[in-house]
């Protein structure tokens, strides 16, 4: 809120100007922070995909336009402390068996210690059975894949840059690969196959096809991986070409996301217009609603959306990932009564700002006109305008935690009865004409109540 008569309902903040936002200098191995290195390794002592070339040639052309530099090598004498310390992220193109020695493999083990990045890609999961730490890192090994075919992807997170510009449902051709274990109680998962869309799927209905890893082993490190690239075509595609790129950029640290596990959330607004059936607009203003890519972008103000759901939230994480175009404001108000008067929210609950630039209690990732957020983890965690966010609020009796793409940043607990957080509604904000934030996958959780002194354990 930059001024009192603008409702600033903190919505997951993304308008910090862009010279503010420092690279994430905590995953660049060996503290690299000047620029993108990428090492492309596609050494294969089983099935040789053909279209290794042309995947080594989509990423330097991707580098290229996206300022990385690329290099790419099936030498694992490549694999030393040394030589891997220049690398932001490795990525492994459709690797096959056994492919590095033990003295390789303890340096690609202390290089993502030290926060290097991984990429997988297809077969990658078709490599190094017999050593448990690869294993953990790509997060599934291959079992076996149907013929090519065409299917159904649904992706389920779009806040993550690999995902980020893919509509609900990806329809694709591809080889389907099928996996030993099902990833998903390690990782994130992105994305997973409609099993129902074509034959010869083998996981019983929860089939992960893309996933990522944020602190590998409680490290700096960094896991990415990605089912599809079997086919030349692929590598062709815009569409997995702008899926790979986003990958790569996350695994480098250029571009953050929350990458911790994710399961037990219902969906409050899943991009459908019935969705939208339990939310009340208070105040003026509105949303538009863009079915296509699962949108709610602002529409004047001064307004607020609320969820009006069967029952206020007590305990609870809520999700929701953001989008701002430029230096905009709004935000994300908690522990509001219903009304549809939205200085309600003001003056009964509290608002998650986003707004750069205010004063350091007013601002991005603030508990608005309360706390400050934590700056410099702030700034490390932000993407710029025009790049996806992800917050998570998460409200335990009177303590509030709130999440910047899986970093946290501000720790608030309340202290006034008439703001009491145990129970109200959360609302998105329509700030005003000028500020214009879009919102999507909505969505939340339930946790158990905490007594008091629990909460702060």
């Amino acid at each position: 809120m930059r001024a009192s008569a603008r409702i600033t309902i903190a919505t997951a903040t993304a308008a910090l100007l862009i010279g503010c936002v420092s690279g994430p200098a905590a995953s660049k191995p060996d503290g690299r922070a000047d620029g993108e290195k990428v090492l492309v390794f596609s050494k294969t002592a089983g099935f040789r995909h053909d279209s290794i070339p042309d995947g080594i040639a989509a990423i330097k052309e991707l580098g290229a336009a996206n300022g990385f530099a690329v290099d790419a090598t099936e030498d694992a004498g490549a694999f030393t402390a040394k030589n891997l310390a220049q690398y932001d992220a490795v990525v492994w193109l459709s690797t096959t068996g056994d492919v590095l020695n033990a003295s390789q493999q303890t340096a690609f083990e202390g290089y993502i210690k030290k926060g290097g990045g991984y990429v997988g890609v297809h077969a990658a999961a078709d490599t190094e059975y017999d050593w448990p730490f690869y294993g953990g890192l790509a997060g599934a090994y291959f079992q076996s894949h149907p013929a090519i075919q065409p299917a159904k992807v649904d992706v389920e997170d779009h806040g993550h840059p690999s995902t980020a510009h893919l509509p609900g449902v990806w329809d694709r051709t591809d080889e389907w690969y099928n996996y030993r274990s099902n990833p998903r109680d390690r990782a994130h998962v992105l994305a997973s196959l409609d099993e129902s869309s074509y034959t010869g799927g083998s996981m019983s209905g929860d089939h992960p096809i893309a996933w990522c890893q944020a602190s590998v082993e409680g490290t700096a490190g960094r896991s990415f991986y990605t089912g599809s690239g079997h086919t030349k075509e692929s590598f062709a595609d815009p569409a997995y070409r702008t899926h790979l790129l986003g990958g790569i950029r996350w695994a480098t640290g250029a571009v953050q996301a929350d990458c911790r596990p994710e399961k037990g959330y219902t969906p409050i607004f899943d991009g459908t217009a019935k969705s939208l059936e339990a939310w009340k607009q208070a105040g003026p203003g509105s949303f538009a609603l863009n079915e296509g890519d699962g949108t709610l972008k602002t529409v004047g103000g001064m307004g607020m959306l609320w969820y009006d759901g069967a029952k206020e939230l007590g305990s609870y994480s809520l999700k929701l990932d953001w989008r701002m175009d430029g230096d905009d404001n709004s935000g994300i108000f908690v522990g509001f009564p219903p009304s549809d008067d939205p200085w309600s929210a003001v003056n009964n609950g509290y608002e998650i700002q986003i707004d750069a630039t205010d004063v350091p209690e007013k601002t991005t990732g603030s508990v608005y006109g309360f706390k400050s957020a934590d700056l410099k983890k702030r700034d490390k965690a932000l993407n710029p305008p025009g790049e996806w966010n992800t917050y998570e609020l998460r409200v335990e009796g009177e303590r509030l935690r709130i999440y910047l793409n899986g970093v946290k940043i501000n720790d608030f607990t309340n202290t006034d009865a008439a703001r009491s957080l145990k129970d109200g509604h959360i609302g998105i904000q329509n700030h005003g004409a000028d500020d214009q934030v879009s919102f999507r996958d909505i969505r939340v959780k339930d946790l158990p109540a905490r007594t008091a002194a629990g909460v702060g354990r």
